[in-house]
């Protein structure tokens, strides 16, 4: 892997593994919580793993595009870590895919937007599909992207 931008088959410009790895480590870590540190990251690993597989020197030059070519062990084992699939870090749309379940459960661990969804549950589906016609039109009142991956029938 290059630490320029790559590229996937589409030709569609993507990140950098550090780029991605980056964004595992700040998005993993709920609000107002520190963020592992690399040798955090890499005692656990090696914990899972009952050996020593990676150390936190190696995921810092990873984190920071120092080192480019991990091997797939190293992959899989830092994906584990985080929860994602390996192909998060090999392909791109996947990463896209990954990214934006991540940031559902990082809003699904905001409590206000936690306690919106429970209460919703049990509505039937006309109901449901008015309160997503509403939060659209909310998002749109504020500004913010439209969810790509929402239809209006799955709330």
């Amino acid at each position: 892997m290059s630490s320029a931008t790559e590229h996937d088959a589409g030709g569609q410009a993507g990140r950098t593994l550090a780029q991605k790895l980056d964004h595992l480590f700040e998005t993993s870590t709920p609000k107002g919580q520190k963020a592992p540190s690399h040798e955090d990251v890499a005692a656990a690993i090696n914990i899972a793993a009952g050996e020593r597989a990676i150390s936190g020197a190696y995921i810092w030059q990873l984190r920071t595009g120092r080192k480019t070519n991990p091997t797939m062990k190293h992959l899989e084992a830092l994906a584990r870590y985080f929860g994602v699939s390996p192909a998060y870090f090999l392909d791109n749309e996947q990463a896209q895919r990954i990214d934006e379940q991540l940031a559902l459960l990082q809003a699904l661990k905001e409590s206000d937007v936690r306690n919106i969804a429970l209460r919703a549950h049990g509505l039937s589906d006309s109901s449901r599909q008015t309160l997503a016609g509403v939060v659209s039109h909310l998002r749109k009142l504020e500004g913010l992207q439209e969810d790509p991956d929402s239809h209006s029938g799955d709330a």
